[in-house]
C-alpha cells in the first residue's frame, strides 16, 4: 500500500502521481481550485473523495479547508487545501503506522477525526448561546445584536458542511465499488449518526438563538413602552400647567385674578392641585 500526502504548497506533485494512477482531470481541477463541497465520485479505478476540515483561525473565526482523497485498492493520496492544525497532525501520525493499515482504514480514521473535530465547534457555539442568552435577559444592548448574527452565520456554514457530510457518509454504506473490508461498515454507520447528530445540534442552535433574538427584541421594545409610557404620564400630568399658563398669557385685563397682587400665587396653587389631582386619578386608574 502507498499512500503520498500531499499538502497546498506541493500541488505540482499531483501531475506525476495522476499519470502513475490515471486520475481524471476534472478531479485535479477540484484539487487546485479548492472550496469544493463534501463529496464522493467514484471511477472503476480509484473514488475522489472530498472532506472538510473546521478550525478557528487567528481571529477566532471560523475557516474551512478541504480535504482530497483519492482512495484506490491499494493506494491513497490526500490533498490537504489548507493548513489546518488538526488534520494535519493526525496524517502525520497515521503515516507512521500506515505500514500495517489499509487504505480503506486509513481513510475511515481520517473521515472519522474530521467528524469529531466538528463537536468542540458546535459546543462552543452552544456556550457563546447560553453566555449571550443570560447577558439579553440581564441587560439587552444593540451590541449584542451583531454577535447573534455572527453565530447565525457560523451555524449556517456548519449546516453547510455537515448535510453533505451526512450524505457522504451515506451513500459510502450502499456503494459496492469502493471495496472496504466489510468489518469497517458498521463504524461507517457510526460516522454517519454521529453527524447526523451534529445537524440536529446545529438546528437546536438555530432556534436558541433565534429566540434570543427574539427575547433581544421584546425587552428593547418593553423597554421603549416603558421609556414612552414615562414621557406620557409625565406630559399629562404637565397639561394642566399649560393649561393654565395660556390662559393667564393672554394679553387681556379683564381675566380674573389678572390685578391681584397675589395672582400668581393663585395661579401656582391652581397649577398644583389640578396636577396633584390629575396624579391621584392617574394612580386610582391604574394607569401609572
Amino acid at each position: 500500500m502507498e499512500w503520498h500526502a500531499l499538502r497546498n504548497e506541493e500541488i505540482a506533485g499531483l501531475e506525476p502521481l495522476a499519470l502513475r494512477y490515471n486520475l481524471h482531470p476534472l478531479h485535479l481541477e477540484d484539487c487546485r481550485h479548492g472550496d469544493q463541497n463534501p463529496k464522493i465520485e467514484e471511477t472503476p479505478a480509484y473514488a475522489f473523495i472530498v472532506l472538510k476540515s473546521v478550525y478557528r483561525n487567528a481571529d477566532g473565526e471560523l475557516d474551512f479547508g478541504d480535504l482530497d482523497i483519492f482512495l484506490g485498492p491499494d493506494f491513497l493520496i490526500t490533498f490537504e487545501e489548507h493548513a489546518c492544525p488538526a488534520s494535519r497532525e493526525l496524517i502525520a501520525r497515521l503515516q507512521a503506522h500506515s505500514d500495517s493499515l489499509s487504505p480503506g482504514a486509513i481513510f475511515y480514521k481520517l473521515f472519522d477525526a474530521l467528524a469529531d473535530s466538528y463537536v468542540p465547534i458546535l459546543d462552543r457555539y452552544s456556550d457563546e448561546i447560553d453566555t449571550l442568552e443570560d447577558a439579553i435577559l440581564a441587560d439587552p444592548q444593540p451590541a449584542q445584536l451583531p454577535v447573534i448574527f455572527a453565530i447565525k452565520r457560523g451555524l449556517i456554514e456548519m449546516r453547510r458542511i455537515l448535510t453533505p457530510t451526512r450524505d457522504l457518509a451515506s451513500h459510502i454504506q450502499r456503494s459496492n465499488q469502493l471495496n472496504l473490508p466489510p468489518e469497517l461498515l458498521p463504524y461507517f454507520r457510526d460516522i454517519y449518526d454521529h453527524i447526523a447528530r451534529n445537524i440536529d445540534t446545529v438546528e437546536m442552535h438555530r432556534d436558541l438563538l433565534n429566540g434570543s433574538l427574539d427575547i433581544y427584541l421584546s425587552s428593547v421594545a418593553n423597554r421603549t413602552n416603558q421609556v414612552m409610557k414615562v414621557l406620557t404620564v409625565l406630559s399629562t400630568i404637565a397639561l394642566p400647567a399649560l393649561i393654565i399658563s395660556g390662559f393667564y398669557g393672554m394679553n387681556f385685563d379683564s381675566l380674573p385674578g389678572v390685578k391681584n397682587p397675589h395672582g400668581a400665587a393663585y395661579a401656582m396653587a391652581a397649577v398644583a392641585a389640578s396636577s396633584a389631582a390629575l396624579l391621584v386619578w392617574l394612580r386610582w386608574a391604574r394607569w401609572i
